[in-house]
Parts: C-alpha cells; structure tokens; sequence
C-alpha cells in the first residue's frame, strides 16, 4: 500500500538579522571616520597682524580701564583706613570717659553706704541751730544734684559709646569691601596684561617686524593731525593777537583795555609753566599701573603729581579728573590742559602745544611726549 503522502505544510525557514547587524556597524564607521576626519581639519586661521594690533591695543585699553578702577579702590580703601583710625581713637577716648564716670558714681554709692542717708527731720534735731540745719540741707542738695549730673553724664558717655563702636563696625565692613574691590581691579590689571603680553611672545620676528611698521604709520598720521592743529592754532592766536593790537589802538584815548584780568591770566599761564616743567623733568620714566610718583607714574598719577607741582589738588582717576575745571575743546587746547582718551576716559596726557602731550602710556612704555591723536580723543578740561 503506497504510502500517504503528508497534508503538513512546509515549513518557511527564517533568514537571520545578522546583515541589519553589520549595517549598523558600518554607519558607526562611518560616523567615528567622519569624526576623526574633522578632527584631523586644518586649525582655525592665524589672525592677521591688524587684527593682533587691534587685539593688543584693546587689552592695554583695558587693562587701562582696570587701573583706574584700582586706583578708585585704593583711594577709598586709604581714606576709610583712615576713617576707622579715628573712629576707633574716638572709641577708645569714649570708654576712657564712660569708665571715669563709672568710677565716680562708685564713689557715691560707697559714699553714701558708709555713712547712711539721714531723714531731714533727724538731720534738723542733730543739728547745733536752725541755720547748721539749713546749710547741711543745702549742701546735701548740692550733693544729691551732683550725683545726678554723674548718672546723666555717665548714660551720655555710654550711649555716645555704643554710638561710635556700631559706626567703627560699619567702616570696618565698608574697608573690607573696599580691599575686595582692590584685590580684584589688580587682578584684573594683571589678566589683562597677561593676555597681551602672551599675544605677543607668539608673534614670529618677521611678524613683530612688521607690527613696528604699523606703529610706525600710525604715529607717523596722529604727527601729521598734530602738525595740522598746530597751524590752526598759529593761525588762531596770530588773528587774536592782531584783534587785540586793534581794540587797543582804538581804546588809547580812553585806556580802555588797562588789564584788569591780566593778573589772572597771568597766574593760570605761571601754573601751566610749572605743570609742564614737572611733567618733562618726569620723561624716561617707567608706566607703572597704580604708581604715582616720582620713579614711575601711570597716565593719571602723573597728571596728578604735574598739577600738584603748580600748587593745584586734582582728584586720582582719570573718571574724577575729567569733572575738574573748564571744559575746552581740542582746537582751544592750551598748555597745560588734560587731554582725556576713550569713550571710557581710561587715559589723560598733558597738553604742551602744537598738538602733542606728555603721558604715561602703557605697561612697558616710558613717560614722553606723543601726539594727542595717537588715541580716540574723549574730551579736555583746563583744571585751573
């Protein structure tokens, strides 16, 4: 009997997903190539010597900025120092005086414990006569009246006491911030100079070389405006000068004209002339952030020493310098004037004529005289 043949259905064989596998293996190739590609891509370009001047430039700017803000810090830190001095002095008078009027109201008390307080009735039948009584009353009155000048005087002190050591604890808070903010304008004084300095150290010789030149151009141009401010001022003072011979002439009859305010031009041209001295004597002297004289100088420390030589006080920074005096524009620049630089008013030099100054220019540099176009002028005063 011829076997039956099978009603089973054939049974299909499941192909594995072994290729789905290696698909993803080969995309994660390709990913960690593409990686190491754009890892291998060349650097970011070097920046052009224009862009490293502009980027120099910008940090001793800031760094500028940074100087004067340490100079705003340790001026108030030096005064409130200086106020919590004489507020602690005044503390330590005060205690003096509270500890005095303790002891005399000790005094009292141990005065009055030895010999007992007598009721008046007692004190007028112990008493020799009538007038014994009312003498000892009286100054018993005297005695009482004493002592209660001591207890007012003694809560005085001690209130003007407790007064002075809660505003010696708030000036010992206010110095505390201030030398914080010392500590970190001179910080980032140092950053910023860092930055720059570090720029510089990678330049090649060819590039450094080629810096130099740029320098030079640009102080080559700020001479050329300098020369040009120069001769309108010329033109200026010669136009004045042949004003004035004119009105004098015309006023010769009636002496017009006598001089009535010569004696303060007089003296502002003498201070200018001891300003300027000052300020040449000081030329070869090194910039030093935060230094006021007289073996190194920053830009507003030497405005300061030179103003001060001609007997005028001007404030520290650059900020409160700006606020003195008159304000004057550029083409009636005198010497003698503070020329301020950026919109920051981070830099000051001294107007000499001609369109140039004397300044300390920046870490690195010496005292001497440049253009005052060499940098973005802010604006002038004439302190005095």
């Amino acid at each position: 009997m011829p076997a039956l043949a099978s009603h089973r259905k054939p049974r299909t064989r499941v192909r594995a997903t072994a290729p789905a596998v290696g698909l993803t293996s080969a995309a994660l190739a390709s990913v960690t190539l593409l990686s190491s590609q754009s890892a291998m891509a060349a650097p970011a370009p070097k920046p052009s010597i224009e862009e490293v001047q502009k980027k120099v430039d910008d940090l001793y700017r800031q760094a500028g900025t940074a100087t004067q803000k340490y100079n705003q810090a340790k001026e108030a830190t030096d005064k409130q120092k200086t106020k919590v001095d004489t507020l602690l002095d005044d503390v330590a008078k005060r205690t003096a005086k509270v500890n005095d009027a303790r002891r005399t109201l000790g005094n009292y008390a141990a005065a009055q414990y030895r010999d007992g307080a007598l009721a008046p009735t007692a004190t007028f039948f112990l008493a020799d006569d009538p007038q014994s009584f009312f003498d000892q009353t009286h100054l018993m009155d005297r005695m009482a009246e004493r002592q209660q000048q001591a207890v007012t005087e003694f809560r005085t002190q001690q209130a003007q006491a407790s007064k002075q050591r809660a505003e010696a604890v708030k000036s010992l808070e206010t110095l505390t911030e201030s030398q914080t903010a010392l500590r970190t304008s001179k910080q980032n004084v140092q950053t910023k100079l860092t930055e720059a300095r570090t720029l510089l150290s990678k330049l090649t010789a060819e590039e450094k070389a080629r810096l130099a030149e740029l320098e030079r151009k640009k102080e080559a141009e700020a001479k050329r405006k300098a020369q040009e401010l120069a001769k309108k001022q010329a033109a200026a003072k010669k136009e004045a000068a042949r004003k004035a011979e004119k009105s004098g002439a015309s006023g010769t009859e009636t002496g017009s004209g006598s001089g009535s305010g010569s004696g303060s031009g007089s003296s502002a041209s003498t201070k200018a002339e001891k300003v300027l001295a000052f300020a040449r004597a000081q030329i070869g002297k090194p910039y030093v952030w935060g230094a006021t004289g007289p073996a190194s100088y920053d830009c507003s420390g030497l405005t300061q020493a030179a103003w001060k030589a001609a007997g005028v006080d001007i404030p520290r920074t650059t900020w409160d310098q700006v606020k003195v005096g008159t304000r004057i524009a550029t083409a009636d620049l005198q010497p003698g004037d503070l020329v301020f630089f950026y919109d920051d008013i981070s830099h000051v030099g001294i107007y000499k004529g001609d369109g140039m100054m004397i300044h300390a220019p920046k870490p690195g540099a010496n005292v001497r005289e440049e253009s005052i176009y060499y940098m973005p002028i802010y604006g002038s005063v004439r302190p005095a």
